[in-house]
């Protein structure tokens, strides 16, 4: 896949013929893995169900935890070009976007791996309900996403290993959900160009039927102040095809393949290396059947599923001193492919009146295949890749039970799971010491919570959970993994699971057109798992993995507000004028790290914003002979502690020890402004501005693209410092058929 084939991709798209006619949108099922909403895709109401959280369709006012929903119209209005920059603009959490295809992610102190590693991750992503096989949300686009579901902390029993800082369940289109043929173009700033191709239906027979595909391209950006950032291009390209089949009125199945990916996409990282590119794929398969007696008195929800994950990393070190001469790669290949094959099903009964009682069983195996490539000076050898082949089996029960009292005024509900698991450390290629072998592990984790509708218009919850991570075979064997940067990094066979324990409580107020939400939590992570430097000289590091004995403790309040300004104020014009508002964010008032070391000079988290904040205002008028709406958005990251990997400079970085020595970041606002009209009925023209204010900035790299250069250029692999792309135009138009 190359800039060439996307953009011939992108061309086909544009001129593709279309049917002539349009389909109308049925009602949407209410089964695992989709949600009721209103027949108008582009709408929703405030008071729509939510599936991840119990396994099962919910009102939100009797989920005990705290759940957040991006829905389709947030989707297609937003400018974002990947599920991360969808995820930053909701304020979901910290978010690292260190390269066009990497982003780590931080939810109430538990951050998935760097370099988007499924098993190291303290976040668990999902698609349709199933794992995703990555954590690395820069590699998903967002074209075929009917909404995102997301629970913060690790408040559901119904998953496993990663539930700890929460689960982002990424909900596809279907045929019933997105009804009729959609189209859209764009082009850009930086040579972009942006395709997307969609057809949907239902038959009378019973069938359902979702086709789409995707393809963008875009150069190297320009900073803020106009400097271009080399190495920043990519591609992307994705494909999804959803099938159904409504046997009965009580009986369903519904099957979905996709492919995913972005491909040569530059990858300057922590050296600002030019030199370096990613192509990282995912690919999954899965069928579903659901199902109901027609009593209602049972339910059941099965599923069976495959995903490919794919990371091949090319990340030489040409030029940094931190390497001698014959010691520097011009080829440095990594390859790591995931496969996983896993099934679920969950049953669940009306036992008695206010009753229901969900049993679930779950079975997923899943192996790493990698290898590595070495090229450049007389020096270079052989080395083993950046994670060894492991296996990994898990089988788990879990229960979970409501009751409803007070004319379903109270909801209480508790949950179980027992986990089992193996971890096998396999042979490794140039791995020469590796010793092969099998752990086992089992995990008991559970929630308890409650809610409470006082009123029509207020409600509470509160709730108690606790959550896991598995050590992965890399964290538990007993060998090495020599890193681009020269640190070897030994395993530990004596690791036992992450875990978390979280305590919550909230609040929500409805009323006619809008809905406030805060709480109240802290979620304190336990044996985390890190390396631990054990000498450091000439740039080369040598570490262990082990548990830390200190916790990491979190303590905050978050917010999610919307608003249709129109009926909540009740003005007069509410048939010609909409006025919509939203806001999400969050403060830590308590982020500590009690295992910080010295050297850090903090004992703040890393990784970690202080806050962060969304906030945005839509205005538009309805009904008039060419409706339109603008859209204006702000984004506000907060402060944030770092432990970089960057080499900086001595003179504005004084006594500086790498991924030891903690950084404060400042905070910063980016805004974007988006305006749309219909200038024929299905047809709509928009235009974009991004980082309106052209801010050179970085969510992550203390180093900044800027002059004077605040990193030790000789240890740089070509320039000095990244920073995220500056203002950016974006004009486009969108087709309904």
């Amino acid at each position: 896949m190359n800039r060439l084939y996307a953009s011939l991709i992108w061309g086909s798209i544009a001129t593709a013929p279309v049917p002539l006619l349009a389909q109308q949108a049925p009602a949407e099922g209410q089964q695992q893995g989709q949600t009721s909403s209103p027949t108008d895709p582009g709408t929703h109401t405030l008071q729509e169900g939510f599936i991840t959280a119990t396994g099962r369709y919910e009102p939100l006012n009797r989920i005990a935890g705290t759940v957040q929903i991006i829905h389709q119209d947030r989707i297609e209005k937003s400018t974002a070009k990947s599920v991360a920059e969808l995820l930053a603009e909701n304020a979901v959490g910290f978010m690292s976007e260190w390269s066009p295809g990497q982003t780590s992610i931080n939810i109430r102190g538990a951050q998935s791996e760097g370099q988007g590693r499924d098993f190291r991750s303290q976040v668990l992503v999902l698609i349709n309900g199933h794992r995703a096989g990555t954590a690395n949300v820069s590699k998903l686009s967002n074209a075929d996403i009917q909404r995102i579901e997301i629970v913060r902390g690790p408040s559901s029993v119904i998953y496993g290993s990663q539930n700890m800082g929460g689960v982002i369940n990424i909900i596809l289109k279907t045929g019933r959900t997105a009804p009729g043929g959609y189209l859209e173009g764009s082009t850009g700033s930086w040579g972009l160009f942006d395709g997307k191709l969609q057809y949907g239906g239902v038959t009378s027979g019973g069938f359902d039927y979702y086709g789409g595909v995707a393809s963008s391209t875009r150069g190297n950006y320009s900073v803020g102040g106009g400097r271009t950032e080399e190495n920043t291009a990519w591609t992307r390209f994705s494909a999804t095809g959803a099938f159904g089949y409504q046997f009965n009125d009580n009986n369903r199945v519904d099957v979905t393949a996709r492919t995913d990916g972005i491909y040569d996409a530059g990858f300057r990282g922590s050296a600002a290396n030019i030199f370096a590119f990613d192509t990282r794929t995912n690919a999954s398969f899965d069928v579903s059947f659901t199902g109901n007696t027609p009593d209602n008195i049972a339910n059941y929800f099965f599923q069976a599923y495959y995903t490919n994950d794919v990371d091949a990393l090319n990340n030489p070190s040409p030029l940094s001193a931190l390497n001698t001469i014959p010691n520097r790669t011009y080829t440095d290949y990594n390859r790591r492919q995931l496969d996983i094959v896993g099934t679920r099903f969950l049953p669940s009964f009306n036992v008695w009146k206010g009753n229901r009682l969900l049993v679930g069983l779950d079975w997923e195996r899943s192996w790493i295949r990698s290898d590595r490539t070495r090229l450049g000076g007389a020096a270079v050898t052989p080395a083993a890749p950046q994670d060894n082949n492991q296996t990994d089996n898990v089988f788990a029960l879990y229960v979970e039970d409501s009751q409803s009292l007070f004319d379903d005024r109270l909801v209480i509900r508790g949950g179980i799971r027992q986990t089992f698991g193996s971890t096998s450390l396999d042979w490794t290629p140039n791995s020469p010491t590796l010793i092969t072998g099998t752990t086992n592990y089992k995990v008991l984790t559970w929630m308890a919570g409650a809610t409470f509708q006082a009123t029509d218009w207020l409600g509470f919850r509160a709730a108690a959970s606790t959550g896991f991570r598995a050590p992965t075979a890399t964290e538990l064997g007993a060998n090495f993994t020599i890193t681009p940067i020269g640190t070897t990094i030994f395993g530990n066979p004596n690791l036992v699971a992450e875990t978390a324990q979280q305590m919550e409580a909230g609040t929500t107020l409805t009323w006619e057109g809008g809905r406030l939400d805060a709480v109240v939590f802290q979620n304190t992570i336990t044996n985390r798992i890190s390396s631990v430097t054990v000498s450091s000289t000439g740039g080369r590091t040598i570490a262990t993995y082990q548990n830390n004995p200190a916790n990491i403790v979190i303590q905050g309040l978050e917010f999610q507000a919307e608003a249709d300004l129109v009926k909540s104020f009740k003005l007069p014009f509410e048939e010609s004028w909409t006025w919509k508002a939203w806001g999400n964010g969050y403060y830590n008032f308590k982020m500590t790290d009690y295992g910080a070391s010295a050297a850090a000079g903090t004992d703040m988290a890393t990784r970690i914003n202080l806050y962060g904040l969304d906030i945005g205002t839509q205005v538009g008028q309805v009904g008039t002979r060419f409706p339109w709406n603008v859209q204006l958005l702000g984004i506000l990251r907060g402060p944030m502690w770092y432990n970089t990997e960057e080499s900086l400079s001595p003179v504005y970085f004084p006594g500086q020890v790498r991924s030891t020595t903690v950084y404060q970041k400042d905070p910063f606002w980016i805004w974007k402004l988006r305006g749309e009209v219909e200038v024929y009925k299905g047809i709509k023209v928009f235009g974009a501005v991004n980082n309106i204010f052209d801010v050179n900035a970085h969510p992550i790299f203390i180093a900044q693209d800027q002059v004077p250069c605040t990193a030790i250029q000789a240890n740089q692999n070509g320039s000095c410092g990244t920073s995220m792309p500056g203002r950016e135009f974006i004009v486009g138009f969108q087709f309904r058929f």
